[in-house]
Parts: C-alpha cells; structure tokens; sequence
C-alpha cells in the first residue's frame, strides 16, 4: 500500500541535510515574525517624539509640573498599533490555517511570505508624513503584515512535523519556533544599530531639543529592514516540494508523494520497509483517520469531528489564549515592568530612549528567551509536551507571583535590585521552555492531514486573541490606582496597578496548568497517524476498520499515478523498488 510505505519510511528516515535546510527555511517566517511583532515597542518611541512633541501640546509636563516631557505616543494610539497587527494575526491564522488544507502547504506558504515583504516595507512608507495620514497608513499595513504573520505559524509548523521522522520530530518543530528568539534579538540589535548612527549623525540633540526629522525616516527604516530576511528565503520557500502527507493523505497520490520526498529526502528508503513493518502501521493507524475523501468521511464542523478531535482542539486553542495573555502582556509592553531601569525620557533624546528599550530587549532575548528555547530544544523528544507545557506554566506562575507579592511594598522603589531582573527573565525562560513551544508544537502533530493546517490555524488565532487581551489589557491594567502617579498628560487612566496586574497573570498561568493536566494528550515518538488515530476517540472507527482499509485500496489515483503504477520506478531507488 504505498501511502502507507511512504509514510512509514518518512517516520524511520534518519536525520538529514535537507531536515536542517527545512529548518531554516520554515524558521526565517517566524524569525521575521518576531522582528516584526517586537520592534513595535522601540518604534512607538520614536513616534511619540516625531508626532506627539511638547510644542504640539503644551499641556504635557512632567510629574513635577515643570518642564515639558517629550512627546510620548497617547495609549489608545499604541493600543491601535499592536491591536491591529494582532487582529490581523487572527485573521491570517483562519483564513492561510485553512488554505493550507486546501490548496497545499508549498503554495500558501510562498504567498504569506510575499505578503509579509510587501506589507514590512509599507509599514515603513506609511504613505505620508502628517500624523493622522501617517498612523492611519502604519495601521493598515500592520494589519496586513499580522494577516501574513498569522498565515506563517500554521503553515511553518505543519510543513516541518510532514516533513520530520518521529524520533526528532518536536526537536525540530521547536527549532523552527525559537528562530523567533533570534527575531527578537535581531530587531534589537538594528534598532541599536539605526538609532545610534541616528543619533551620531544628528549630532547627539539635547533631550528637549526639537526633535530632528531624521527621526522620522529611522523608524521607517527600521520596520523595513523587517523585508529582507523574508525576501532572502523566498526562492527557497517556493523551492521546497509539497509534503508528502499532503501528496498522499490529501491528493491521493502516493507515486507524486514519492517522487517529491525523493528529491529531497536522497536516503530514504521505502525498499526496506517491510510487509511487518506496513502491517504494524496498518493495525495502529484506522485509514479512514488518513483525511480520505470517502461516503464515510467527515467535515471539520461535522458531530464525527467533534467527537474525534474536538477535545484536542479544545486543549491547543485555550491552552493557546491562557499562554500567551501572560507572554505578551509582559514582551509588548516591557517598558511598563523595566522603566526604572532607564534614565528618565527628559534626560535622553529620542535616538537614545528607543537605543534604551532595545537594549534591554536584546538582553532578556540572550540572557532568557534564547536559552529556554534551546533546552526546550534539547528536551522536548525526551521529557515529552505535556510535562514540559506544565512545567513552563507551573513556573511562570511562581515567577509571577515572586514578583506580584512585594511589588508594591518592594520593588516600586527598588526595581534596579538584581533579583528583579532575574525573576523577571526567569518567567520568560519558563515561557519558552514550556507552553510557549509546546503550543507551536502540538497541533502540527495531533490531527488528520486534512485538518491539519486548519486546526494549527484555529488555535493560533485563540493564542493572538489571548495576546490582543494580554497587550492592551496590560497596558491600562498596570497603571497605578493613584491618578496623581499615572503618566501626565499622556492620556492613561488609573488602573488596578502592577501588583495586582501581575497576580491575575499568574493565576492565567496556573489555569493553563490545569487544563493541559485534564485535556492534553502526549504526543511524543509517535507517528502523525498514531497521535491521530490514539486520541481517545478511536474505537468507533474500530468496528468498520476492514471495510474503509478496503477504501483505500479502491481510492482513485492521478492521471499521472495511474501510467506510473506500472511503468515507472521511485527516483530514490530505482533499482530496488517500483509501486
């Protein structure tokens, strides 16, 4: 049975070149990704002193009532900014998730990336240079520019769990998803580069000096550069053949199949899988869990799905939105936790404020993210999904709440002591060694092929829906409950204050906790078809497993199958094996 032979061989194949070449190729999507979610912070900066000077609003005057502050960027205009790319995110989830399934992962990837060049580098033209023109033009891009972030994550996480073997394959999904650390890392990194050549060709502005228009193309530029690595990897990305799953399961063409992973996959070897090995596949694997399209195939919004599949996809999409309200409440809005840290916004120009919030990026990417993204790396074949995403929820709560307890009493007035900052990246690490990358990880590996993009789809767009709440929830929930301590002048209003603010975050945390405990399932060393298939909800395709077995065999091939059944032999083998 050839799908069966192909699949089987794609899930013993040993580790090679091209699993790495995938790697980087799938991974530069998320690595723009994240360059583009996380420069926003720093850009915000510079607007706020281009569009929002002091000489515009003479009102803005710092805590003490003297001197004018700089220009900082009203909340509701930086809530605008984040929430549109993150609405977009979801949208780009559903709508690319579910053009995967249909019209194949190669071809919609190609277009998500396209769209993200395109919409990087309008999100630095902005169209003009008035403020309303030009923040109205920076929405809509991010906008896009989310629709394309969204489309990557499904599509990079199902095109590298088609392509992996069983044994490696979370190592290698996780690797695609911590490119996104080294996103992070290079969004500060130009960030520091733009504004201090800014800053040295301006010739270092006083911090109330009117802001240089210089200014105003460095924020361009720097959300520009976003396009290249995306332009870098596109003759790569539309080089890559369609999956094999999808040639096999979804189009039913098990001699494409072949012929693709062949080109790629040189060592593979279909002849040595054995009729035992073809039957073993056979009993743990009911064909009719292969996505077919049969008299006794199901739909996505069909009863059958929801009894099969529904409380896995219950267990990604809210495990998912619990994760990532903590994540991006504390990565979007950093200078919220670490502005003590930071010489006050009157005593730097603008240049040296956003060289400010991306240095301090750049050290939680390296001294937190990264190193929880590569031991997540190292463990997550070995200690499992479901321990790891408890264990990382588990101790972002603990993290939370060390630093919630004596926030007030403590920290406000000691927010440079050393343990703040550790406990502070420590909920980071947590994050990436656990659910931030077992959320990636699981729904590329528990449904059928042809659900499998589409359901990765839903529950990324729960997770950015988490994230909209967490960002712009954060960003007024933090705020002090003494108006006479709020920001002047820059349009907040009181809020519940960071103590509290921390505290419902760890309680999200321990809530994600509970439901991986009671929902998610273990998904280690097995095989697509074997997670799909032991999922809980197997016995009722028990009954009728000879007959749509049956099915299979009688499926229509290609055109191009059927010459080829007979007359043409596999590109990996050709004098060892012939379907």
């Amino acid at each position: 049975m050839p799908p069966i032979r192909v699949l089987t061989a794609l899930d013993q194949a040993r580790t090679q070149y091209y699993h790495f070449k995938a790697i980087v190729i799938a991974g530069m999507g998320l690595f723009t990704d994240s360059y583009d979610l996380f420069c926003i912070a720093p850009v915000m900066k510079l607007i706020g002193r281009v569009y929002y000077a002091p000489a515009d609003d003479p009102s803005r005057v710092d805590d003490d009532g003297g001197r004018p502050r700089p220009g900082v960027t009203p909340p509701a205009v930086v809530s605008a900014t984040v929430g549109v790319a993150l609405l977009g995110a979801v949208a780009g989830n559903l709508v690319f998730g579910a053009l995967g399934d249909r019209a194949g992962r190669r071809r919609v990837y190609g277009a998500s990336l396209l769209l993200m060049l395109c919409a990087s580098v309008g999100s630095g033209f902005s169209v003009c240079r008035t403020r309303g023109c030009a923040l109205a033009s920076l929405c809509l891009f991010r906008f896009f520019l989310g629709v394309a972030v969204g489309g990557d994550y499904p599509l990079s996480a199902t095109i590298m769990s088609e392509f992996a073997n069983r044994r490696t394959r979370g190592a290698f999904i996780a690797a695609v998803f911590s490119m996104q650390g080294f996103g992070i890392l290079a969004s500060s990194t130009v960030i520091m580069a733009v504004a201090a050549a800014f800053d040295r060709y301006t010739g270092r502005r006083a911090p109330l000096d009117d802001t240089p228009e210089a200014a105003d193309l460095a924020w361009r530029i720097i959300l520009m550069i976003g396009a290249v690595p995306a332009a870098v990897t596109f003759y790569w990305r539309m080089a890559m053949p369609e999956t094999a799953r999808f040639t096999a399961l979804v189009e039913h063409d098990a001699v494409k199949a072949t012929h693709d992973i062949g080109r790629v996959l040189a060592d593979l070897d279909l002849a040595s899988i054995t009729e035992e090995e073809v039957a073993a596949f056979r009993r743990t694997t009911p064909p009719a869990q292969f996505g077919l399209t049969t008299a006794s195939s199901y739909g996505l919004f069909s009863r059958r799905f929801l009894r099969r599949h529904g409380r896995d996809l219950f267990a990604c999409a809210s495990a998912w939105f619990l994760l990532d309200i903590p994540y991006y409440s504390s990565t979007l809005f950093q200078s919220q936790i670490y502005r003590p840290w930071f010489p006050p916004a009157e005593h730097v120009n603008a240049f040296q404020e956003a060289f400010n919030v991306a240095k301090f990026q750049a050290i939680i990417a390296v001294a937190s993210s990264i190193p929880g993204y590569i031991v997540a790396v190292l463990l997550i074949d070995r200690v499992g999904r479901r321990r790891l995403q408890m264990t990382g929820f588990f101790l972002m709560a603990v993290f939370l709440f060390a630093l919630a307890g004596p926030y007030d009493r403590y920290w406000r007035g000691h927010a440079t002591d050393a343990w703040y900052i550790v406990l502070y990246a420590l909920t980071f690490f947590s994050a990436n060694l656990g659910p931030n990358t077992t959320t990636f990880i699981l729904p590329a590996e528990l449904f059928p092929a042809r659900f499998r993009s589409t359901c990765h789809g839903i529950s990324g767009a729960a997770g950015k829906l988490g994230a909209l709440i967490g960002a712009i929830g954060f960003l007024w929930a933090s705020q002090d409950r003494d108006r006479s301590k709020v920001l002047a002048g820059a349009g907040y209003e009181p809020g519940i204050g960071m103590m509290y603010a921390l505290i419902i975050l760890g309680g999200i945390c321990l809530l994600g906790l509970a439901v991986t405990y009671l929902f998610t399932p273990e998904t280690m060393r097995r095989s697509l078809e074997e997670n799909e298939s032991d999922n809980g909800h197997s016995q009722a395709a028990e009954g009728d497993a000879g007959q749509r077995f049956q099915e299979l065999a009688e499926l229509p091939k290609s055109p191009a199958s059927m010459v080829s059944s007979h007359v043409s032999s596999s590109p990996i083998h050709p004098h060892r094996f012939s379907v």
